[in-house]
Order: structure tokens, then sequence, then C-alpha cells
């Protein structure tokens, strides 16, 4: 830090807090990274925690945690036991916080009052919420009779839990966290400190503060988009026990039996990962015959190179397979994974290709799954059909791209695709994948502004939300695009448009301007004006209106405001029918 090396000391407080997540650490990172603002690229947001026990001491564990994650917590914490008055009171302090996201961490909550605070809160604030669940009895007072009865306190517990579950999906951006889960996964008995409850309210064991400041952050990655979109996987001891080139397929363990099993393990992780939406890829040094030998035909592998969407089996350097990785799936570098178990390959990465998210592997292959698991960039908190069939799209890419290669001429590969695309104004239906295109797309977006479902939904009049769906000879792309107009007199302006990476560069973002114009006019705007705000990832974007005709009539820094006369219509390629 006092040579100036920005990246390296970002990287070395993330190492130490891989070494000793503890109070002194965390307390040291959050002196540093507080020095290193305005420095390094962090994502803020503002945090309420509402409660019922004491969580001073998890604060500033999960501050430090979420610092090493890129995200700049400010946090505020309510008064002890007051979440009814904190909730159901306009002016009390969580509403002039302004909080993007609360947690509610209560012991006990009813749904059917809940349901009616949820009210008076959606009125105040569009922030994303967390409800802790009620904690099941560790020592039911009827003893073994608990379980025998009907009415038991467990039974009872399961049915608040129930109750929650759907009330939250009965509300927009509400979320569960299921506490009891998370005892039960560290031990009951290890979890619960009677004493300190019983003196200071704080019922959690020193050891146990940091699992739920985890818990904590595993929820703060989907929510604030820190997650990653492509997971490149390494082969050799990491996919399957053995190296390949050493052992050969008969050798290498993958299978049900120990030790196979952890590997089986890892590969059955990362299915369910692919199935919520993550693009697979290989990322090894390796001769590439042998490894797709028994990627192909080993009877024991779970894995099949048709689940990869990306494959780099070389002796390259595994930095540079990764940028190729993430050029090839046209996403950013920091939206790629690297899981390997050698941490010599993981250390090279991290210097050569900081932007990569490295995955810490532990040194026992048992531990494999559960790592990957716990991990939080892997998480997401709400599934779209366009997420659960990404790994189809992107091997419908790969036609597109052969058809491409075969073709004389960019209009001949354009009219060949015979693309279909539907503009509609936004409904229940679309809301939550509409939401989630505005916070997570980075590269063909001009505006890069983020809102959540809830935000979408209580939109001022005078302001229309569109979308964007694409289909070829190939397959249905999906709900891909996103556009919020917002009227003010004989003016339209585009407060965001957005295209799926995916759809970059086949025509489709013409027609969609040209129905957003076609709208503008017929609501009496005279011109359709926007901003280009520059990051640094929305370069695909930064010729967009100086390309259809607009005229650039203002400047600030870096950011410049195009406005097109709507006296005559933009037309739409005729290779695309627009629906």
């Amino acid at each position: 830090m006092a040579n100036g090396d920005i990246p390296g000391t970002r990287q070395a407080l993330a190492d130490l807090w891989r070494l000793d997540s503890s109070p002194a650490s965390a307390a040291f990172l959050i002196q540093k990274f507080e020095g290193l603002r305005g420095q390094v690229a962090m994502l803020s947001r503002r945090l309420a925690i509402l409660r019922s026990f004491t969580v001073e001491p998890v604060v500033p564990l999960l501050r430090a945690g979420a610092f090493v994650a890129g995200i700049d917590l400010q946090v505020h914490l309510g008064e002890f036991n007051a979440y009814t008055q904190e909730l159901l009171d306009p002016g009390s302090s969580l509403y002039s916080f302004a909080p993007d996201i609360v947690i509610l961490a209560a012991h006990q909550l009813d749904p059917g009052e809940l349901h009616a605070w949820l009210e008076v809160f959606r009125k105040h604030s569009n922030a994303q919420l967390i409800l802790h669940t009620p904690e099941s009895p560790g020592l039911p007072r009827a003893g073994l009779l608990d379980g025998q009865i009907e009415a038991s306190e467990w039974a009872r517990a399961q049915k608040t839990n129930a109750d929650l579950r759907l009330l939250a999906r009965q509300h927009r951006n509400v979320y569960i966290l299921d506490y009891d889960a998370l005892i039960a996964r560290h031990g009951r008995n290890l979890w619960r400190d009677e004493r300190k409850w019983l003196t200071m309210r704080m019922p959690i064991t020193a050891g146990c503060l940091l699992p739920l400041a985890n818990e904590w952050l595993r929820f703060l990655h989907p929510l604030t988009g820190k997650i990653a979109k492509v997971i490149a996987v390494d082969l050799d001891n990491t996919l399957w026990g053995g190296v390949i080139g050493e052992d050969g397929m008969e050798g290498i363990k993958v299978g049900s039996e120990y030790p196979g099993a952890f590997f089986l393990g890892v590969q059955r992780a990362l299915l369910d990962f692919r199935d919520r939406g993550m693009l697979l890829a290989v990322c090894s040094k390796n001769n590439p015959a042998e490894a797709l030998e028994a990627l192909e035909t080993h009877p024991e592998m779970l894995l099949r190179p048709k689940h990869f969407s990306a494959l780099r089996i070389n002796w390259q350097d595994k930095a540079q397979n990764l940028r190729e990785i993430a050029e090839e799936l046209n996403v950013g570098l920091d939206a790629v994974a690297f899981v390997d178990d050698n941490p010599v390959e993981r250390q090279s990465v991290r210097r050569q290709a900081p932007e990569v998210i490295v995955i810490e592997m532990p040194a026992a292959a048992m531990d494999f799954e559960q790592t990957l698991r716990l991990a939080p960039v892997f998480e997401r908190l709400a599934l779209s059909e366009e997420d659960a069939r990404r790994g189809e799209y992107y091997a419908a890419e790969r036609d597109r791209k052969q058809l491409q290669q075969a073709v004389s001429s960019p209009e001949e590969f354009y009219r060949s695709l015979q693309q279909e695309v539907e503009v509609a104004p936004v409904s229940s239906m679309t809301l939550a994948r509409v939401a989630q295109l505005t916070q997570k797309t980075n590269q063909f977006n001009l505006t890069t502004r983020r809102y959540s479902e809830q935000e979408i939904a209580a939109a001022a009049a005078g302001t229309y939300v569109y979308s964007l769906r694409v289909k070829d000879r190939f397959d249905d792309n999906g709900l891909v695009g996103v556009a919020i107009l917002r009227e003010a007199e004989a003016v339209c302006e585009i407060d965001t448009l957005l295209l799926s990476c995916r759809v970059i560069g086949r025509t489709v973002e013409t027609a969609f301007l040209s129905r957003l114009a076609a709208l503008a006019r017929e609501r009496g705007a005279q011109q359709l004006e926007g901003w280009f705000l520059p990051t640094r990832k929305n370069a695909p974007a930064k010729d967009f209106y100086q390309s259809h005709g607009f005229q650039k009539v203002a400047t600030e820094g870096e950011a410049s405001k195009w406005s097109l006369d709507l006296s005559s219509p933009i037309p739409c390629p005729d290779w695309i029918q627009l629906i």
C-alpha cells in the first residue's frame, strides 16, 4: 500500500482474509479498504439490519468479507427488538437511512403480522428484504412426546416457516434465509450460547459469528450482482482424481466409491450450477485427445463435452485461456470463476488476471463439493426461463457461428437467421427477467442503471418499460432486451436501453430502436433523447446513438447526451420480422 501498488494491496488483503477471518483481521481490513476508497472500483450498498438479538460483533466480519468481494457496505443497525416500530413508523431511522437491502433477523415472526408490516414497508421503501426463519426448538418442553403429538413445538415452527416462504413468494424482492438450517449445518449445541443470551442478548457463540456473516454475504452477492456467469474448471485432480496423461482413462478416479465419489460430487455441483443458468468451461493443461476421450467415454462421468460452452485444453498459460474463454462467451473477465485444485495455478491466475474470481479450494478433495456449494458467487435468488436454458442458447450460438462462416456476406447471414423480434410492455410474467437484465447487463447498456422488480413495478406515471424477445431459426433466445422511456412534453427520454450480449451484432438493436421511436411518435413526442454513460464494460454501446442518426447535444465529463428528430421513422432491417 505504501508503494502505491493498489492491485497488490487488494490481493494481499484478500489473502489475509482467507487465512485469518478473525475480528482483529476484520478491523484491519476495514481500515485499509476505507483508505482505498476512490482508488479501487467497489460497489456501494446501504444495508439495514433489524433484529431481536445482539448482532454488533457480526457486522465487522460482514463488512470485511464484503470489501474483499468488492462491496462497500454502509450498515445501519436498528435498535434492539424495535423492528416492529421501525417498519411501521414512516419517520423511523430505517426509512431516513434509505437502505438498498434490509435484513430482518428476528427469532419469532408471525406471518399474519408480517404481511401487514410488509404493506407499510413497501409504501416507504423499495429495498430488498431478507427474512430469518425461526429456530426450531432444540429441547422441546414436552421432550420425546413432542415428536408424537400433532400440536408439537417442532410442528408449529415448521408451519411458521412454510407460511413465511409463502408470504415471501407473494411479495417482490422478499427472500428467505433458512436460519434453522444454518444452525443445523454448524451444530445446534455449538451455535447456541445461553449464558451470552441471558447476559447480553447475544445467543450465538463466538465461533459461529463468522458463519452468520458469511450466510448474509451469500445473499449480498446475488442481490448486488457480484456473481459468476461462467465456471472454468480444471480437469486433473479437480473434475476427476489422478492425471489423465499419466494414469490413463482406466486409472483416473471418478464414480460412486471412495475416492471417486468426491469428484463425482464436484461434477454434480457443477451440473446444478448449470441448471441455475451458469455456463461451464474447461481450462486445463492436458493433451486434448486424452482429456476429451475421458469426458466423452468414461462410464462414470456425469459431465460430457455437450455440457461445456467453451473448451481450452492445451499447454497454454491458464490466465490467457481464461481471457479467451471470456471473449468467446462474450462476458467480462470478472464474471468468470476459476476452479483448480492446484494452489500454484490459482496464484498465477490471481497475479496475471486479477479480475477473475478464483475459488480457493481446500487441500482435501472430500471438501471440494461443499466449498463450491457454499461459494456466494454461485448463488441465485431467482431463476428465469432464460437462466435455465442458457446452456442451450450457447449451443445454438455455435450453430450460428458455423452458419456465419459458411455465408458470403453479413447481409446473407442476417437473412439466413430468419429473426423475429417481439417488443412488448412489461408484464407480471416478465417483470423478474426485466429487472434481472437491468442488474446484470454490462456490455450493451447505454446507462447501466440498475433497477429492482419493486422499482420497475412502482415506476411513476409517464414511464414506459418494454421488453424485447428474439427468435431465429436455431432457437428462441428468450427475453434479451429492455427499454425504459420517460415522457416530458414533446421529448421522450431513453432512461435505459440494453441488450443481452448473446444478440449483439445481429442488427436487433436497430429493430428495437425502430419500434421505440414509433411508440414515442404515437404519444406525440417530437424528439427522442438519451444519455450514454460510459463504464469500463459498455464500449460495445458507445457508437449506438451516432450510428442511428442521433446528434450530440450535451456533454458532462465523459457522458454525452444525444437527440433524434422523430419526424422521419427509423426503418427496421428488412431481414427482421418485427412483432
